[in-house]
């Protein structure tokens, strides 16, 4: 490998969600491929990203990865399944580096779990209304009927923390009644933010139903696609450079606090800067 190789192979992977919810995501990167530096920035003056529309999650997507360019990173992952399914197709036309979404790889996964051909999705009002993880099922498996389910108060009830509270428990029995009448085998968990939700559906959902994690799936495709276009970190983290770093758009403090409750690294320093200007 050349020294130049090396240094593309050294960059970080630039990560990117409206907020927290992207923290799951980039929590399986850091499990799962332990050697890759990560630059993650949650757009937490402008979340949510659900129930906006599809001019400006592209707006917002374009100035976020402008601002991760300055970065030096050598890929993308869309941390978020409103960005994936409204603005990924367009971007990537435009980019000259790697980029990843969230839903193809859940889609791709959840075609492959399904046993009686019948799977549900939850997610935000703009993923759902973007029918983005039906239509990539179909296109997998046309045999497959795919129910859709907007569950829009999980995103706060999860940063408010409230991840085993009888309210959220009341709230996701109802939100998933629907599709459990469905008689679905498997169910996606289509925002970021639900993997922290995981055991609670669970347990709701029942055995039967296998969960599938897109932030995880999505952790599994980018190792795949770092090994492919062969810029994958297999060396160790370079000594003295910090292995992750930290931007949000508003609010440091508090997405601290949270990313250090969920990421098995602890953040010394979250730095807030002004997304508009990129």
């Amino acid at each position: 490998m050349t020294h130049l190789e090396q240094k593309t192979c050294e960059m970080p992977i630039g990560v990117f969600d409206s907020g927290v919810g992207g923290l799951t995501v980039a929590r399986e990167i850091m499990r799962n491929l332990p050697n890759e530096r990560i630059v993650y920035f949650g757009d937490t003056a402008r979340v949510p990203y659900g129930s906006k529309s599809k001019d400006t999650i592209l707006r917002y997507s374009h100035q976020i990865i402008r601002f991760l360019r300055t970065q030096g990173v050598k890929a993308i992952v869309v941390a978020c399944n409103t960005a994936s399914a409204l603005a990924l197709d367009e971007i990537e036309r435009e980019l000259d580096i790697p980029i990843l979404g969230v839903v193809r790889p859940g889609a791709r996964v959840a075609a492959a779990a399904t046993s009686n051909r019948r799977i549900g999705v939850i997610a935000t009002e703009s993923t759902i209304n973007s029918h983005l993880y039906r239509r990539t099922i179909q296109e997998q498996s046309p045999d497959v009927i795919v129910f859709e389910k907007a569950c829009p108060l999980f995103v706060p009830l999860v940063e408010e923390g409230w991840l085993d509270d009888p309210v959220t428990r009341e709230v996701a029995e109802r939100y998933l009644s629907d599709l459990l009448r469905q008689d679905i085998d498997t169910l996606i968990l289509g925002c970021t933010h639900y993997p922290l939700l995981r055991s609670l559906i669970g347990e709701i959902a029942g055995g039967q139903v296998t969960l599938v994690n897109p932030a995880y799936e999505t952790a599994r495709e980018l190792e795949r696609l770092l090994e492919r276009e062969h810029i994958a970190n297999t060396g160790a983290k370079a000594p003295g450079r910090e292995p992750y770093r930290f931007f949000v758009s508003d609010a440091a403090d508090k997405f601290k606090r949270f990313a250090n409750s969920i990421l098995p690294y602890d953040i010394e320093t979250t730095r807030k800067i002004n997304i508009e200007e990129y």
